[in-house]
């Protein structure tokens, strides 16, 4: 990336008239106690937003090269000299080695970006620590959540969020500042009893995906093992047919279509389950459960679990026909006719019935995209409230519709067959469309005019059983106020 677009602000100022934009004072300099990837970066990015930059160095003659040419490296006492806000971007267990400064360091804006290797590592976090070696400093928590990466790429290649937190009110503003002009949105998160948590962050492996990656693979494994009977282990038994070839593709290919479509209407089915809880207490100042509040906040996880198996499907079901199996079915079937002597084999209700299919399964997908892409932070944002409602609500309702017209196409008349009854199990497919029918079915109930009409008040602040005031006209004409139910 050019120096240019470095120095280009990616937040944009959009100051308003009587208000300052977000520029750093004039002849401000900032220091950087290190000298590693972290510090490096900081450095590029601090002198391309217009800071003046001197990084303190044990070695700064061997470090100068390593950073940007208008930055000053000299040794760590100079340079706490010549700054009043210093970035430690150095390791807790190096923070002694600041000892010899204290002196220097005296009424300075410590900011400590480390963070741990394990959460909850120590008892107290690397910022109050710090803040307890000096004592006569000011400590503000910042910039741990952003990568060296993000620093020399720009904001708009990661997070755009930089959490603060100190017990230094004027401290937080500076370094807030600090962090605008750099392009990036600081996050007030409070006193400096926040450090720990805001360094726990960056540790924490996909905290939001881990339900909806256990509820895929729990789905998984099910409809792999029902799949597996059907299609395997029936026709071993049975007709002692080795059929172990079909594992790796087809078994799997008939798991992922199942395990995306219930992730799918399990996107929708929470909210069902609301809207029926405020029905039922007419209210929707009632808490939800436990388990329906997490798993209404885990809907986006799912939906996006429930594309990548969608897409998945899609892929496997291309390379099909690629198989060597498969070719040498077809050829098995061709050595067949020729010896009946069939001229064709032509069905039109399969030929029907698989062009529907194929059709149907494209749209769902695209329309599985467009949730997927809308999901995404940096598009969401260029929606508004309605646009982002109505794809994510209507548009995905649609979706659900046709991911089940697309199961009953596969289907057919099939589901009638006593020969798809494998064990006497039913066809996977069948059992794949019980949640989503009922969803299809409850959004459907809830569109009826009595249903929504009454589901709206409630979102709007009705309560049943709630009394309150209204005014009638009497009979002379003047108006006299009175008390009712809000049920009547």
């Amino acid at each position: 990336m050019s120096r240019g677009d470095m120095a280009k602000p990616l937040l944009g100022h959009r100051g308003t008239e009587g208000e300052g934009s977000p520029t750093p004072p004039a002849g401000r300099t900032v220091g950087v106690l290190g000298s590693g990837d972290f510090a490096r970066s900081l450095a590029v990015r601090l002198v391309c937003s217009g800071f003046r930059v001197v990084v303190g160095s044990r070695n700064p003659k061997r470090k100068a090269s390593l950073f940007p040419s208008a930055a000053e490296v000299t040794f760590q006492a100079e340079a706490v000299k010549k700054a009043d806000v210093i970035f430690v971007a150095i390791f807790r267990e190096h923070y002694s080695t600041l000892c010899d400064l204290a002196d220097v360091l005296v009424g300075k804006i410590l900011v400590d970006v480390s963070n741990n290797t394990e959460i909850n590592h120590h008892k107290e976090s690397n910022a109050e620590y710090l803040a307890s070696l000096f004592p006569a400093c000011t400590v503000v928590k910042g910039f741990n959540v952003v990568s060296a990466w993000t620093l020399q790429s720009g904001a708009r290649d990661g997070n755009k969020q930089v959490l603060i937190c100190s017990n230094n009110q004027e401290a937080k503003r500076i370094v807030a500042e600090i962090a605008q002009v750099m392009g990036f949105t600081p996050v007030d998160m409070g006193c400096m009893s926040s450090a720990c948590e805001i360094e726990n962050i960056p540790l924490r492996l996909l905290p939001a995906w881990k339900i909806p990656i256990f509820l895929a693979l729990g789905l998984f494994l099910c409809f792999f093992t029902y799949n597996l009977i059907r299609q395997v282990i029936h026709p071993y038994i049975r007709e002692q047919k080795n059929k172990l070839y079909k594992i790796p593709i087809e078994v799997v290919n008939t798991t992922l279509p199942c395990v995306s479509y219930v992730m799918l209407s399990l996107v929708y089915l929470p909210g069902v389950l609301a809207a029926c809880s405020q029905l039922y207490y007419g209210t929707k100042y009632r808490r939800f459960p436990d388990w329906l509040d997490q798993w209404l906040q885990h809907r986006k996880q799912i939906g996006l679990l429930s594309f990548f198996c969608a897409a998945l499907h899609a892929v496997y079901s291309l390379c099909l026909p690629m198989r060597r199996s498969h070719r040498y079915l077809l050829i098995e079937t061709a050595v067949k006719q020729a010896v009946e002597k069939k001229m064709t084999i032509w069905v039109e209700e399969e030929v029907w019935r698989m062009e529907i299919y194929i059709s149907v399964g494209i749209i769902a997908l695209g329309l599985l995209s467009l949730l997927a892409i809308t999901s995404l932070p940096s598009i969401a944002n260029s929606l508004n409230w309605r646009e982002f409602s109505f794809i994510q609500s209507s548009l995905g309702f649609i979706a659900l519709v046709i991911s089940s017209l697309h199961t009953l196409t596969y289907g057919w008349s099939r589901a009638f067959d006593e020969n798809q009854y494998k064990f006497y199990l039913p066809p996977t497919y069948t059992l794949t469309l019980l949640v989503p029918c009922t969803v299809i079915i409850a959004k459907v109930i809830f569109s009826l005019p009595c249903i929504r009409h009454r589901l709206l008040r409630i979102r709007r602040g009705w309560e049943k059983g709630r009394y309150v005031k209204f005014v009638l006209p009497s009979a002379t004409g003047e108006f006299s106020s009175g008390e009712t139910s809000s049920n009547v």
